[in-house]
């Protein structure tokens, strides 16, 4: 069944690109107040894509940005389980405009440096291609067999980009209709060109804000340099006293959960070819700072980190003030592998900090999120049918993979719908998502549409 479906993905590849870019042309900035409209816009186009496919599809109200709520029942005698599809329809600003080479919602195809064809705007690889591969699928199977071989819920999401504010509320307000057998994910990416993979962890995430206050005023370096406390020193001292010379990270109890990662696992990794060289040299980089004694992949797929994502305190315009200043702060990200809690380790960062704080000095601690690891079970069938999809598909045997990231949406499908989640996607390191001139190749979305058919005949017995 599954070769006629996809010879009519390959001659509609045209129609399917022309859909695409009518999608991309939508300026849905999630962000900006000013494009609330958009993000309305786009989400009433994606639904009357599904419509138009023949889902019962509705634009959903939230107090943010809408949801997109798709359903489409599969035959009568369906034998696969119920999957819910996510994706985003919400792009990220596009600032610094002037570093883009056209306009960002002027979708065009255009060449990377190795002379792959490419798409080139805002969202075509975050996630407006990456989502449209499923929408296609399901369409060439409508198109080919009028139904689709799974019953297939699909929900999009306007607000990814922006802290997905309305989210969970959504999810706990239409559970009944959400609740299925298996979330496939689609905004994860490939290890390179025709190398595919399926991602199955994704780290957690703990973001803490401190803010250190000494005298109550600024005060005259000149007059109480020495005898007052700088803020910045203390804070200073904090930062440095967060990992010691080998790398690790000095909170108590920090690793008492954290796994080993398994000989065969680095193995796998190491086959990858993924090195300092080649991922840190094209920023400028070239050493490991992580763990010593960790590989690259390792440090980002497998093991824990805490960085600082901002310092603020003194004077910090042109020239000089000599000023001690009553205040410094900063920004702390802590990502978190299996079995760590977000919970305590957010308790160790607070008493590590209290710790080093003088006692004329307070402190205050802003909390911006605590999310868990997830770890996918690739015991799952799903998973081996998946791997054969996108091997065939791509004509490579599929790799699996870590995420140094967070996907939140992850976790709260398996917290609050209580279902695993499939992480299949098509991206590359090169999409420059979130920043000027992203782009999504051609191949990534023609043949991520055919894995996707290839799967959903698989999982439906009709593969």
């Amino acid at each position: 069944m599954i070769e006629p479906v996809l010879s009519r993905l390959r001659g509609d590849r045209q129609a399917a690109l022309d859909r695409l870019f009518e999608f991309l042309r939508i300026p849905s900035i999630s962000t900006q107040s000013s494009h609330a409209v958009d993000c309305q816009k786009a989400a009433e186009w994606a639904a009357s894509d599904l419509a138009d496919m023949g889902f019962a599809a509705e634009v959903v109200a939230t107090s943010g940005h809408p949801m997109v709520l798709g359903h489409f029942d599969g035959p009568s005698d369906a034998q696969g389980p119920h999957l819910l599809f996510y994706g985003h329809y919400d792009v990220q600003p596009v600032d610094p405009l002037d570093l883009w080479n056209s306009d960002p919602f002027a979708p065009a195809m255009d060449s990377d440096p190795a002379g792959r064809p490419v798409i080139r705007a805002r969202g075509a690889a975050d996630d407006k291609g990456q989502l449209m591969t499923f929408f296609e699928a399901c369409r060439a199977w409508i198109a080919e067999t009028g139904s689709l071989p799974c019953k297939i819920t699909v929900m999009l999401e306007g607000e990814e980009e922006s802290g997905s504010p309305s989210l969970e509320p959504f999810l706990q307000d239409y559970a009944d209709r959400l609740k299925a057998d298996l979330a496939l994910v689609c905004d994860t990416g490939m290890i390179a060109p025709r190398r595919p993979a399926i991602t199955t962890s994704l780290r957690g995430m703990v973001l803490e804000e401190v803010l250190i206050t000494a005298a109550n005023k600024d005060l005259h370096s000149g007059m109480f340099g020495g005898p007052a406390m700088n803020p910045i020193r203390v804070l200073s001292k904090i930062v440095a006293d967060l990992h010691d010379e080998t790398g690790r990270i000095t909170l108590d109890g920090f690793y008492d959960d954290v796994l080993e990662t398994s000989d065969e696992q680095k193995q796998s990794w190491e086959a990858i070819g993924v090195n300092a060289e080649n991922f840190l040299g094209p920023i400028g980089l070239s050493e490991l700072a992580g763990e010593h004694g960790r590989s690259l992949l390792e440090q980002i797929w497998a093991r824990p980190t805490c960085d600082v994502n901002g310092i603020i305190g003194g004077y910090t315009d042109e020239g000089s003030k000599t000023v001690l200043p009553s205040k410094a702060s900063a920004k702390f990200s802590f990502r978190l592998v299996a079995n760590q809690d977000p919970q305590e380790v957010a308790e160790a960062f607070r008493a590590h900090v209290t710790a080093r704080v003088p006692a004329d000095c307070q402190v205050e601690f802003i909390s911006h999120g605590r999310d868990p690891a997830l770890l996918i079970d690739t015991s799952l069938p799903q998973v081996t049918l998946a791997d054969e999809a996108l091997s065939e598909a791509f004509q490579a045997p599929a790799t699996l993979v870590g995420c140094g990231g967070s996907i939140p949406v992850v976790e709260s499908f398996k917290r609050i719908l209580g279902m695993d989640s499939l992480l299949i996607g098509f991206g590359l390191d090169d999409d420059q998502i979130h920043s000027p001139n992203e782009k999504y190749d051609l191949e990534s979305f023609q043949l991520g549409a055919e894995a996707w058919a290839r799967l959903l005949g698989k999982l439906g017995g009709q593969g």
